[in-house]
């Protein structure tokens, strides 16, 4: 309407007066007014003061830390222009986090590589040891530049997966440095030495190398939500196994050739007659005696091991480090935002009076805006409320969360508080959740109180509840439909004036310059402020031109309790009871409670589901299992086609089941979880073991073609792959330790560190025993003549 550029203007407009002609100012009955919605539908307060929240996100493929630089910026050069006492904070600021992280994890790869320059140069001696680091080093700086160009970010997931791998990178490099520096020793020339190396070991590492990296494929081809998460450690696996191959038998030789030292040419030298290598050939010596004790002790302690890892804890996904932890306020279904801000005011004021609270962030009416990957904003309820607190120090989380949730409890004894930290990986929501489905709300309700009942009653559980929340009250008009019609009106015209009159009724949209803003119509406060004068209400009765009481076509109101949330799943009716872990890990829990839930009978049409960490970390290891025959079978097939036979890859694979015997024992003694970090580490594990049994098997097959007699093939090829096969085994263990404090990569590096130092005395030991069982060796030396080369 021209003219109207301002609210005041809006009184201006002239309205026709009811059974007259007669026109009059809308001012002159309406009160008009600008403010914001009351009561407001959801509120932002940061440190008890009135905010706005603004959210920035990366967009895609960006740098987020490139990005918070930029924020940050922004944000200094507007601080000038600000007005005095607006104030501009962070709630959460992940460029921050993301720096830190990544300067935490370059000191961890850092640590890592001196660590395995350090073993190497120790063990192998100083021209070999730096020789080996040199590749090393060329192998993750290459590493890095295809990273670059294939657009992998440097984070938490790929960084790690650098560590992880460096043990890895170094096994080709030390397999031809170790067979080109003692062919050296015995007098060979360089050059040719260094070609009898790689030509013989060239294709054996490189079909070892795809089975090291196939360990992983499963994790990259899975496309559930955690297999994406982790994705960039399978391509960061992938391309530096390949490159350390490519090195290995590339620069390698030609570093051997140029740096190391030429033996003195005495072919009666013997590189391997140190009591080490004298006290190892003993050992394999007496093994193969005992063959069958020696395996016997294995699948002894293999089924010990399977018992054992029964009291091995189960998880999902640690919880984060970040020094901050949500505080989730619930009131009764149905309560007004007004007394739920109320209550959190008090509640922020004792939060920032305790020691070491920074800052908090208080969202009512619903969740925050979604600000990272694992936190599921809560959908809007007035009865709810989010503080987000910030701490100088993630070690008081859990002090401070008790504190707050018993002072709450005692103070506002109505509502429901449970805080929890920000966990790392995929997941969110409770610990513990289960769905009822079903068609009848009263029917789910009730078993929803079962499975409640039963969750109380376990003494390490908290925050019971489920997402229908409580029942509320509603007051329904019931309309005499018959006396409706003769006044004219319908249903919608009664629902209509009873929205107008106490909740407002939007009636056009203002606009200034851009913005549109909603006109709302509503009676004053004191008519809609008392429920009493419900049936005085007055409406608009066609038939009658006239108004008349509300009293006369709806003659009464009831109260009811009704639903006011039901959430459907797939279109039917589900109601989820759920509960966390008091105390412990949330499978510890799980454990003693789904026996009892699972004999809770349900009635014919009712299914029982279970989702939080148990679905979460189903659903991962299905994605991963979905995929694994496929790998199996191309690490079976590859293997077969190095040898081109079926007893070599059958006993490298019976050693495989092993590995359970150290993984089990790290994680009991370590008391770390078994969780998707660990299966990716044991994953890695039988990589890691196939890949050593592999170039040990090839090197007995050589030795045996080569006309010595067998069992002095078996020794000779396990002495010769001692230090190989040690050496490789000790950086990758060593190299973990700077994952041990991380607990996200915890239990991924207790897995490896104790699982590969067992495997290892598996290759050594029961890999050479197998072998001897398999080709039926004569254990002493001279009961048969040498073999036919």
């Amino acid at each position: 309407v021209e003219g109207l550029d301002t609210v005041e203007s809006i009184g201006s407009i002239q309205i026709t007066g009811l059974g007259s002609d007669r026109q009059i100012y809308l001012r002159d009955i309406a009160e008009i007014t600008r403010g914001y919605e009351t009561p407001p539908s959801t509120m932002l307060r940061f440190n008890g003061r009135p905010a706005i929240g603004v959210g920035v996100s990366t967009v895609q493929g960006g740098n987020v830390v490139t990005m918070g630089n930029a924020v940050r910026e922004r944000l200094r050069e507007l601080q000038a222009d600000t007005p005095i006492g607006i104030e501009i904070d962070a709630i959460y600021f992940q460029a921050e986090g993301v720096t830190q992280a990544v300067d935490g994890f370059v000191i961890s790869l850092i640590q890592a590589i001196l660590i395995v320059i350090g073993v190497l140069v120790f063990a192998m001696g100083l021209r070999s040891g730096v020789l080996i680091g040199a590749i090393l080093l060329l192998t993750v700086l290459a590493t890095f530049i295809v990273m670059k160009s294939q657009g992998i970010s440097l984070e938490r997931i790929s960084l790690g997966a650098l560590i992880i791998a460096l043990g890895m990178l170094v096994d080709n490099a030390i397999v031809v440095t170790e067979g080109i520096m003692v062919k050296m020793q015995r007098g060979a020339n360089p050059v040719k030495a260094a070609g009898e190396v790689v030509g013989q070991t060239m294709w054996p590492l490189l079909g070892a190398t795809f089975v090291a990296i196939l360990a992983f494929a499963s994790l990259g081809a899975s496309q559930d939500s955690t297999g994406e998460f982790c994705r960039s450690l399978y391509q960061v696996i992938l391309y530096s196994l390949l490159l350390s191959w490519l090195l290995a038998v590339t620069v390698t030789p030609l570093f051997c050739v140029t740096f190391l030292k030429t033996g003195s040419g005495d072919d009666e030298g013997d590189p391997y007659g140190g009591v080490f290598f004298r006290g190892y050939r003993a050992l394999l010596h007496g093994c193969i005696r005992r063959r069958w004790f020696t395996v016997g002790v294995m699948v002894v302690l293999l089924a010990v091991s399977l018992q054992g890892f029964k009291f091995v804890d189960q998880s999902f996904f640690p919880d984060s480090t970040t020094p901050q932890f949500t505080l989730d306020y619930w009131l009764p279904e149905g309560t007004d935002i007004r007394k739920t801000s109320d209550d959190l005011a008090e509640i922020e004021a004792y939060l920032q009076d305790q020691e070491g609270v920074e800052s908090v962030a208080t969202t009512i009416g619903q969740g925050s805006m979604r600000f990272m990957l694992t936190y599921a904003p809560e959908q809007p309820n007035t009865a709810y409320g989010q503080m987000i607190v910030r701490v100088d120090d993630h070690e008081r989380i859990d002090d401070l969360i008790a504190g707050a949730e018993e002072w709450i409890a005692a103070r506002y004894p109505d509502s429901l508080v449970y805080g929890g930290r920000f966990i790392l990986g995929p997941g969110g929501g409770s610990d513990i959740e289960v769905r009822l489905r079903g068609p009848d709300p009263v029917e789910l309700r009730r078993l929803s109180n079962q499975v409640q009942a039963i969750m109380r009653a376990d003494p390490h559980t908290r925050d019971v509840r489920d997402d229908w929340r409580q029942k509320t009250k509603v007051l329904r008009p019931v309309i005499d439909d018959t006396r409706a019609a003769r006044a004219g009106l319908t249903r919608k015209d009664v629902s209509d004036t009873l929205q107008r009159t106490f909740g407002g009724l939007r009636v056009g949209v203002y606009r200034e310059n851009e913005d549109l803003i909603p006109i709302v119509a509503r009676a004053p406060e004191r008519e809609r402020s008392d429920i009493g004068s419900i049936k005085d209400v007055q409406i608009w009765s066609p038939a009658a031109m006239s108004s008349i009481p509300m009293s006369q076509v709806v003659p009464r109101f009831e109260t009811v309790w009704e639903d006011h949330i039901i959430e459907r799943r797939n279109r039917m009716p589900t109601i989820t009871p759920q509960c966390n872990a008091s105390v412990g890990l949330p499978s510890a829990v799980l454990k003693r409670l789904m026996p009892e839930i699972d004999a809770l009978e349900l009635p014919p049409g009712y299914v029982m589901e279970w989702g939080g960490e148990y679905e979460n970390s189903g659903d991962a290891q299905a994605g991963i299992a979905s995929k694994l025959p496929i790998v199996l079978l191309a690490m079976v097939l590859i293997v077969l086609a190095l040898f081109n036979a079926i007893k070599q890859p059958v006993l490298i694979w019976l050693t495989v089941p092993l590995a359970m015997i150290g993984v089990t024992g790290g994680l009991l003694v370590a008391g770390a979880p078994f969780g998707f970090m660990a299966l990716l580490g044991l994953l890695s594990l039988i990589g890691m073991m196939i890949k050593n049994a592999v170039v040990l098997v090839d090197e007995i097959d050589s030795q045996i073609a080569s006309g010595k007699e067998r069992i002095v093939a078996v020794l000779d090829s396990g002495v010769s792959r001692l230090r190989p096969v040690a050496m490789a085994a000790f950086t990758t263990v060593l190299g973990m330790i700077p994952l041990l404090p991380d607990i996200f990569f915890q239990s991924l590096a207790v897995t490896i560190m104790a699982g590969l130092g067992f495997a290892t005395v598996l290759t050594l030991l029961v890999v050479p025993t197998l072998y001897a069982i398999f080709f039926k060796i004569p254990s002493e030396v001279g009961a048969e003549r040498p073999a036919d080369s």
